[in-house]
């Protein structure tokens, strides 16, 4: 494979769909196939997972943190092997919103499940396959719940969690990349907009080159 593989992780009202289309544009405006996609719901049984996971509310009632891990991991499975090898096996570039580091991070640090667990189930449903470049949009929990109710909408599963949860999953985000600093790239993501995007090509423009 040749091609290009980036992911964008971060808590909720982050901005990580917002910079995805941005950096998608930039990208294509270089002449480069852009593949645009997400976890979960990147493909037929990913939609239906995601609206599973995250609003199916009393239809499937609690669901265990353990099943949660799995769910999200046989969505990557599929989603990797229908979407992303594909892509990179013909010299695409992916973008993508959430990976592996958000399982790490929320059912990992958020769930306290075994981190090492998360990630070897991980790892082996997506066939080893890691992105080139991470992009962690890092923000205070407080901001990003504040961001989404200014958008609008009911709160998905995650997102209603108790605020000790989004400190959790932020704790786990930053020691993640504090752990892989060649793979993560960090932003504040308090910074305005553009500002954000211009940093954010200026680490993915070395890739281009090479």
């Amino acid at each position: 494979m040749s091609g290009i593989f980036i992911t964008l992780e971060g808590g909720d009202g982050a901005g990580k769909s917002t910079q995805a289309e941005l950096l998608g544009q930039w990208l294509e405006g270089r002449g480069l196939e852009v593949v645009r996609t997400r976890e979960p719901g990147g493909t037929r049984l990913g939609a239906e997972l995601r609206r599973v996971l995250l609003h199916g509310g009393d239809e499937i009632g609690a669901v265990d943190a353990r099943a949660e891990a799995l769910l999200y991991a046989a969505d990557r499975a599929q989603h990797v092997a229908n979407v992303v090898r594909p892509a990179l096996e013909r010299d695409a570039v992916v973008v993508q919103d959430r990976y592996i580091d958000s399982s790490l991070a929320y059912q990992g640090a958020g769930r306290v499940l075994d981190v090492a667990e998360v990630r070897r189930i991980s790892e082996w449903a997506a066939g080893g396959l890691w992105p080139h470049v991470t992009i962690l949009l890092d923000l205070d929990p407080k901001t990003g719940a504040g961001r989404r109710r200014a958008r609008g909408g009911s709160a998905d599963r995650l997102e209603s969690e108790a605020d000790e949860f989004h400190a959790a999953v932020r704790d786990g985000f930053r020691a993640l990349a504090k752990a892989d600093p060649h793979r993560y790239f960090t932003v504040d993501a308090a910074l305005p907009i553009d500002e954000i995007h211009t940093r954010i090509v200026g680490r993915v423009s070395g890739f281009l080159t090479r």
